[in-house]
């Protein structure tokens, strides 16, 4: 396990999922976490439970995140790791895009995924700059498989989530030609047993059991199986890996859909 002691870490989207599962390992690595979501009572609650401490943030809300950060900083005197992982689904396909209405789901959904995950980074650079002993950090942005393969149902997350890995490698290697020990690093979930699906398989029944089948393992993951691939990314068991992506997809990327 990685040894996160001594470590100060904020997780955005902690109230379930991916995130709920990030703070509750991050603490067992020995980390001090933030945790952070708009749902203030799960994420209150999660982060109790956990150990953790809470705070109610909109991601998208740019002017907010050095609030956010200081919190942190506040508390703990330092910010060594941020793990960008509150996101949200539009439902709206590259035909529904004809609908001027459509355009406000695309708008929110870049605002949360893509900007909020900007201002995350940038925010926590300026913290990390400013740990003592020197700058030092990391940073684990969140994406998805369909940043590889993305939706016709659901163009904006797609797109959002392909605009974060790109982002990931800008933010790395600025980091890296300024000469600044922060890495940026993206995990790839695949199909995953969130607070989504769990929904989504209310309005369209036999949804996880598909899904579960884009994976040659033919299940879905656990979100501490995600969790786990976070925590090596945040910890100091990796120097040299920064600007590179990790996929915890069951290998559904690896082989050709037909088969």
């Amino acid at each position: 396990m990685p040894d996160l002691k001594g470590k100060v870490a904020i997780v955005t989207g902690c109230a379930s999922g991916i995130g709920a599962a990030t703070v509750r390992r991050l603490v067992s690595d020995g980390a001090q976490v933030l945790g952070t979501d708009l749902d203030a009572a799960r994420g209150a609650a999660l982060c109790a439970e956990a150990g953790a401490l809470f705070a109610v943030q909109d991601v998208s809300d740019r002017a907010l995140w050095p609030q956010i950060v200081a919190r942190a900083v506040e508390a703990f005197g330092r910010l060594d790791i941020l793990v960008n992982n509150a996101g949200m689904v539009s439902g709206a396909g590259i035909g529904d895009l004809d609908d001027e209405a459509m355009f406000a789901a695309w708008d929110t959904v870049l605002a949360v995924n893509l900007t909020g995950t900007m201002a995350g980074c940038r925010a926590a650079i300026a913290a990390m700059r400013a740990n003592p002993g020197g700058a030092k950090g990391a940073i684990v942005n969140i994406a998805s498989t369909t940043a590889i393969a993305p939706l016709p149902t659901d163009v904006g997350y797609s797109a959002s989530k392909g605009a974060v890995r790109v982002l990931s490698k800008s933010v790395a290697t600025w980091c890296a030609q300024h000469g600044l020990a922060i890495r940026c690093n993206t995990v790839i979930p695949g199909a995953t047993m969130t607070g989504i699906l769990a929904a989504a398989e209310v309005q369209t029944p036999g949804l996880i059991a598909a899904v579960a089948k884009t994976s040659p393992l033919n299940r879905l993951a656990d979100p501490s199986e995600t969790a786990a691939a976070i925590a090596f990314l945040a910890s100091d068991e990796c120097p040299f890996m920064t600007g590179a992506e990790m996929l915890v997809d069951g290998a559904a990327m690896a082989i050709h859909p037909g088969f």
